[in-house]
């Protein structure tokens, strides 16, 4: 069996810092295999150079699995700053001044342009896709001495008992558990939808595909047990499925007693005060809104689905049940005018008691019907190099318009957050007086009791 080192590369904290699941998903994987596994984090590391370098070192791996979360971090605002390949490609670089072992790179950011980001990175293989099955396989050939293909393309098999199950670590669980409360868990990969801008269906597939009930809900309870956590998010696309396999998560919570504390991504839609009261019983403290635009012509431009009536239903039946609310909301895509930006200023703030986080222009991707839009649009040429930021902007607009329209709209808020970096100086503010966790739910102030 082999020894295996597993780098996560993350380090944005944006807008709080995540457990690295798809790493702990992978060791588990390689664990399971027999293999000697290593975790680590380069952002729970202080960012440290010299503990990595001394970590592999005194590791001695027969090879490396580095994990991209994250290309960018689709802001335009900080398109340079954050621009996480860079920062990978220096890691790759250290990785080679201590070790001769072979580096695997794989993860949702690495998986989104792998054959540019594998060239870039310097690395030796990349797995693109889902990894659990396709990490194990090279590893496997590798330690025989077989040729293994540069990139290896993973399977997206039904979910089982295994798929998903993360190795957890104490010193992993105590870093995030300090700063938010919770760890990362997983129901279901897939999405269904359609919006143009995103690769889930590209990464995960098309349909959603859940884990069992009982299967998530061992992990919870082993977790609970093993390092004594009770705050969860759960990083599925969409938690709230159209058959309700989400629903039934809840109630197997409840059949057990679990006392937990969860968070997750909503689609604002068909999601009513009965489902959002069960889940509130089953520990949701918080819901993040994929709201994505803020009039129905732009809704309707980025193909979400649903109306805007939608999400005001969505957030009147998160105000009724007193569950704090997130709605990300992007500006600027198709079709886009100044009339949509101030009708969706006007349709914001007519959203009471929650949070919303907005942005500007749309991170342009391959795989995302984005870029078929851009190029008809004239906002890119055919052939644009992707890998550093590049941002759809409606030509029916002019974008520094729209952001002094937004930035004025948000004036004297505290719960309008925009340039998205304004969120992480509230934040910080709030980490500084002792507060933990999510932290945009306590920019919420519901009305008393009984009114709403």
């Amino acid at each position: 069996m082999s020894r295996i080192f597993c780098l996560s590369s993350n380090i944005t904290t944006e807008p709080y810092p995540v457990y690295p699941l798809g790493m702990a998903i992978i060791a588990g994987a390689l664990s399971r295999a027999g293999h000697e596994v290593r975790q680590f984090d380069f952002l729970a590391a202080g960012k440290s150079e010299e503990a990595l370098v001394a970590a592999v070192a005194d590791f001695a791996p027969d090879g490396i699995c580095l994990s991209l979360r994250n290309i960018d971090n689709v802001d335009s605002f900080s398109a340079e700053s954050a621009w996480y390949v860079g920062q990978a490609r220096g890691l790759v670089e250290l990785l080679r001044s201590v070790s001769a072992a072979p580096v695997i790179v794989g993860g949702p950011g690495f998986s989104i342009l792998p054959e540019e980001i594998l060239a870039y990175l310097g690395a030796d293989y990349g797995v693109v896709g889902e990894g659990e099955e396709a990490v194990c396989a090279i590893v496997a050939a590798l330690a025989q001495g077989a040729a293994v293909a540069k990139l290896t393309v993973g399977r997206a098999p039904l979910l089982g008992p295994e798929q998903g199950a993360p190795l957890l670590t104490r010193e992993l669980v105590d870093y995030y558990v300090g700063q938010t409360g919770m760890v990362n868990l997983q129901s279901k990969r897939g999405c269904p939808h359609d919006c143009v801008y995103c690769t889930y269906p590209s990464l995960e597939g098309k349909r959603f595909r859940p884990r069992a009930a009982g299967i998530v809900a061992d992990d919870i309870e082993r977790i609970g047990r093993d390092f004594g956590v009770n705050g969860f998010f759960f990083t599925d696309s969409v938690f709230n499925d159209a058959r309700g396999e989400y629903l039934e998560l809840a109630e197997e919570i409840l059949r057990r007693n679990l006392k937990i504390s969860f968070c997750a991504f909503f689609r604002p839609q068909g999601l009513g005060r009965p489902e959002l009261a069960l889940l509130k019983r089953a520990g949701l403290h918080a819901a993040e809104l994929g709201t994505d635009a803020a009039s129905d012509a732009t809704l309707a431009g980025i193909d979400k689905g649903f109306t805007f009536a939608d999400v005001a239903a969505v957030n009147a039946a998160c105000v009724a049940e007193r569950i704090p609310a997130a709605h990300f909301i992007i500006f600027g895509g198709p079709d886009e005018t100044m009339a949509t930006v101030q009708e969706g200023l006007v349709n914001i703030a007519a959203l009471e008691h929650c949070v919303v986080f907005a942005f500007s222009g749309i991170r342009i991707l391959p795989g995302t019907r984005m870029l078929a839009r851009a190029i008809a649009d004239g906002v890119i040429a055919a052939g644009t190099p992707l890998l550093k930021p590049v941002y759809y902007f409606s030509p029916q607009l002019d974008h520094d318009a729209m952001n002094a329209a937004i930035l004025k709209g948000f004036q004297g808020r505290r719960d309008r957050i925009f340039p998205p970096s304004e969120g992480q100086v509230r934040m910080a503010v709030m980490r500084r007086f002792g507060f933990r966790g999510s932290l945009w739910d306590r920019l919420i102030a519901f009305p008393p009791e009984g009114q709403v």
